[in-house]
């Protein structure tokens, strides 16, 4: 199994500036089959409000117009019926492929039966616990990286930050058992470490417009300030908790200190940035993972074996993003989309 390491020493070293041009070289796959001609992939979405899979989606976009297909995307829009109209439609359209684009495969199990069914191969983004080949649910390869490495980077960021000292409220979502395994290991990385989480809050992802802004009202007035940080499974929870900060007079210095273990959204790339009430992300290489996807699924098509190539994330803080330029986005600085398109042959 290749394994891409954007950060040598990150997990001994929690507190490294994690920048995008740390290596220089490839090392994930080399060889493989040529493109396929002229197929049609379709793309559901979980919800594109989310911005790891609008990431996703875009270097599906990318990738595809390299490698010469047409590209339908299907919005899901955060709801169980969403993402079963979804795949229906992608069915209907006759794909020659499609690709799971950040929900659980478990939530769709009726329809993606129907996608096995039909013989129409499948590849996923955070389609669950397991990652790389053979995914439960008929699903050729789930792409991703380590989720538990995720989590326990976030986590071992909150305690560099804070000490043993700490409170911690944790943001999950029981929807995904994904989400699950992810808060659950940041809870168990800042308790084994002498930390305290305050609070285990399931709420969902979809909902996190509406739902943020009174949860971090109550969550203040319960915990006050013995609430020092907090961490959830996803960037989005940090998209409505700071007018709720501000309306009680924090600052983003003086405020419980933010941390997401994925994805590294665009959104929170600026937060980070300009000290907008959050202080880092773990973020995955979006684009680069929207390319793999593409590459997979090339193989899928062609009863080729998947490549088994897992990437690695990175610790983006202030001040890595201060060497970016205007960068709001984790992409490494490696030949990835040369890489793919000498395999593909083009």
């Amino acid at each position: 199994m290749q394994k891409r390491t954007f950060m040598a020493g990150l997990m001994a070293t929690t507190m490294m500036v994690a920048v995008p041009a740390l290596a220089a070289d490839w090392d994930g796959p080399t060889s493989g089959p040529a493109a396929a001609d002229g197929k049609l992939i379709v793309v559901v979405a979980g919800d594109l409000k989310n911005g790891g899979i609008l990431g996703v989606t875009t270097g599906v976009e990318e990738a595809a117009a390299k490698i010469g297909w047409e590209v339908r995307v299907l919005d899901g829009a955060g709801s169980i019926q969403g993402r079963t109209a979804a795949i229906g439609q992608a069915l209907a359209l006759k794909a020659d492929g499609i690709i799971i684009n950040g929900f659980d495969a478990v939530e769709q199990q009726a329809a993606l039966e129907g996608v096995v069914s039909a013989n129409v191969p499948m590849v996923a983004w955070h389609s669950g616990p397991v990652i790389g080949c053979d995914a439960p649910g008929g699903i050729f390869a789930n792409v991703s990286t380590d989720a538990m490495t995720v989590s326990e980077v976030a986590a071992e960021w909150a305690i560099e930050d804070g000490g043993e000292d700490i409170g911690v409220v944790i943001f999950t979502d029981s929807t995904y058992q994904i989400a699950i395994d992810k808060a659950d290991r940041l809870k168990e990385t800042v308790e084994a470490a002498g930390g305290k989480v305050l609070e285990y809050v399931d709420t969902p992802i979809a909902d996190t417009s509406t739902r943020m802004g009174p949860l971090t009202t109550s969550l203040l007035q319960k915990y006050g300030e013995s609430w020092t940080h907090a961490l959830a499974i996803n960037d989005l929870y940090f998209d409505f908790m700071g007018p709720s900060l501000a309306a009680a007079g924090l600052s983003p210095d003086k405020g419980p200190q933010a941390g997401s273990a994925g994805d590294g959204s665009e959104a929170a790339f600026q937060r980070i940035r300009s000290n907008g009430y959050q202080a880092i992300t773990v973020a995955e290489p979006l684009n680069l993972q929207g390319w793999q996807l593409v590459d997979e699924l090339n193989r899928a098509i062609q009863g080729e074996a998947c490549s088994g190539y897992i990437t690695s994330p990175a610790l983006v803080t202030p001040e890595g993003l201060a060497k970016l330029g205007d960068s709001n986005a984790f992409d490494p600085d490696i030949p990835y989309r040369e890489a793919y398109a000498t395999i593909w042959d083009k």
